[in-house]
């Protein structure tokens, strides 16, 4: 019974420490998306776009499962506010694309401008 009750409470103190883990990749990959937005505002550079998409996607990505739901949800919301803005569909299509190519852990620089600042 001793051997029983062990391995439920080692596995409720992993599963917990699991949702710490899971909760902090979320936070950073959030912090992450909005970096890369922030630098596409500063930049303000034409068809730079899809890069900052998939930038923000893949920085988030990079942190773990956390990471890429909270990529996954902040993208689908931007889009989907930007549709009930009266945004173009097919605009909207290609910045998800990007956003997909990023999270799958492909480099963002495939959509990188040419003359974009080092600096992003």
């Amino acid at each position: 019974m001793k051997l029983l009750t062990g391995l439920v409470f080692f596995s409720l103190v992993l599963g917990v420490r699991g949702w710490f883990s899971f909760l902090g990749e979320a936070a950073g990959g959030a912090w992450d998306m909005w970096r890369a937005y922030s630098d596409m505002r500063e930049a303000n550079y034409i068809n730079a776009d899809k890069y900052f998409h998939a930038r923000g996607n893949y920085d988030a990505a990079q942190r773990g499962p956390g990471g890429v739901w909270a990529a996954e949800k902040i993208s689908d919301a931007r889009e989907g506010i930007q549709k009930l803005m009266g945004h173009g569909a097919e605009d909207s299509l290609a910045d998800q694309a990007a956003n997909e190519w990023g999270r799958s852990g492909k480099g963002p620089n495939f959509f990188r401008p040419a003359g974009l600042p080092d600096k992003y």
